[in-house]
């Protein structure tokens, strides 16, 4: 009976080794090497895996996926760890920072309330709304810092030339941008929505340049704040490359135009990280930056004019709440333009370039993916 059921045996052992062999149990390719571009743009002993930290490079110029990617920088505790560049770009180019302007809207805003010459709890001061019985004369500035004014706006729509931001920007408003954005009516309460609105940032800009000179002058508002964040923020921060733009009427375009080097959109993040200081020198205060970055009662996604790492009310996120610290936070832009500050990694992230709208998830995830490389202390 046992040499009759031998080659039975043979067979049902063999089983395992035949069916490992099989094509729908090979192991996975290995990754790619990293490229000899991603390699060289690793400097110094950065706090992650050289070889996983350029192949992560690699996927954020992988133009098929996420578009074209201009300019990759990488900071931890202040100092560059991947520089990398798109062909035709460099060190010395300035890039376009769309939204990312926001950002030095709110610090400029802060700079204001510090010195005096702004309160954030108090009726903005706007000529259009100081009327009697007008309701917009409640809105307040830290309403329009949190996107929460109340105001009628469409941030997005198509076609494209319908959106307020480009009626703003490019049509019918955008000789004098802020009173266009301050004719619109009110559609809620104000307080009692969050609606991102790029209009409430030129608002913010006019009523800047209204505290800076009494003058209605375009060229005296250009030079009062132009001075006022050279001065300021600018120059203490190190931000040499930074351009801003100005509408005909002499108004800062404070929702999105500001020009700036990679390096110099890095150190408004390493700014941000700590706190408002530089190399120990408090330039704003600490409980300004606090403010930004607290949650928006309407958004905890969003702080003041700063995009925080926490999901939306319907659990959408602009960042990565399931990869990166809770504590980060970035200033973003349209096409793809991010800033993105991580104070318990000591990282900054410096991403600019163009990027259409189906492809942002998939930027955001593999920018997500880079973050994660890097501890948390």
């Amino acid at each position: 009976m046992r040499i009759r059921h031998l080659p039975l045996i043979l067979t049902l052992l063999a089983l395992p080794t035949l069916a490992g062999c099989g094509s729908g149990n090979k192991a996975p390719d290995p990754p790619p090497p990293p490229s000899a571009l991603s390699l060289a743009a690793i400097v110094g002993e950065p706090p992650a895996d050289k070889t996983r930290l350029a192949r992560s490079i690699d996927r954020l110029f992988d133009a098929d996926a996420v578009g074209e990617t201009r300019a990759l920088l990488v900071l931890h505790g202040g100092r560059p760890v991947a520089e990398r560049y798109g062909e035709g770009y460099g060190a010395k180019t300035r890039h376009i920072g769309w939204s990312m302007t926001k950002c030095v809207t709110g610090l400029m805003i802060g700079l204001l309330v510090s010195d005096g010459r702004l309160r954030r709890d108090e009726s903005a001061p706007v000529e259009a709304w100081a009327r009697p019985g007008d309701p917009r004369g409640e809105i307040t500035l830290r309403q329009l810092l949190q996107m929460r004014s109340g105001l009628r706006h469409t941030e997005n729509a198509d076609p494209i030339y319908e959106a307020d931001p480009s009626r703003m920007l490019f049509l019918e408003g955008r000789d004098d941008m802020a009173r266009y954005a301050e004719a619109q009516p009110l559609e809620d309460e104000p307080g009692a929505r969050f609606e991102y609105s790029s209009a409430s940032s030129v608002i913010l800009s006019d009523i800047a340049a209204r505290a800076l000179t009494r003058s209605k002058d375009p060229a005296r508002r250009r030079q009062a704040v132009a001075a006022f964040l050279r001065t300021r923020l600018f120059d203490p921060a190190g931000m040499d490359s930074m351009a801003p733009e100005f509408d005909a009427a002499g108004t800062f375009i404070g929702s999105s135009m500001l020009h700036g080097t990679a390096r110099d959109w890095g150190k408004l993040g390493e700014f941000l990280r700590h706190g408002g200081s530089v190399r120990g020198a408090q330039t704003i205060p600490r409980r300004w930056i606090e403010f930004m970055r607290a949650p928006s009662p309407k958004n905890p996604g969003f702080g003041a004019h700063l995009w925080l790492n926490r999901r939306y009310p319907d659990g959408s996120a602009q960042l990565f709440p399931d990869s990166a610290p809770r504590s980060a936070f970035a200033c973003i832009g349209h096409l793809g333009q991010y800033v993105i500050s991580s104070p318990e990694q000591k990282l900054t992230v410096v991403r600019l370039g163009q990027t259409q709208s189906e492809q942002r998830d998939e930027l955001r995830r593999r920018l997500g993916d880079l973050m994660a490389l890097f501890p948390a202390s």
